[in-house]
């Protein structure tokens, strides 16, 4: 499912127009990506949490040369399903 497909499954489950739906996934999207930038977490009871982890910095190697490459620190964003998404799926 893209973007545009959750915007019209959003649409239709809830009963309102897709610009109205779209700008709420917007609106969600940004406000969980202010909160990771600011090194903390959105935790949606049964659903699940986002979170960020620190990445060390490393050094790699370049499959098609060889060549050892650094590969420097980063933040990653981390998501962990919740038990009620678990128990849905299974």
């Amino acid at each position: 499912m893209n973007k545009q497909q959750l915007i019209d499954a959003i649409a239709n489950e809830v009963e309102v127009t897709k610009a109205t739906a779209a700008g709420c996934l917007d609106a969600f999207i940004n406000t969980v990506t202010k909160v990771l930038k600011k090194k903390g977490e959105v935790r949606l009871v049964g659903f699940g949490t986002f979170t960020t982890a620190k990445r060390k910095a490393t050094t790699g190697r370049n499959p098609q040369t060889g060549a050892t490459i650094k590969i420097p620190a980063s933040t990653q964003p981390k998501f962990k399903a919740g038990k009620a998404l678990k128990e849905a799926l299974n």
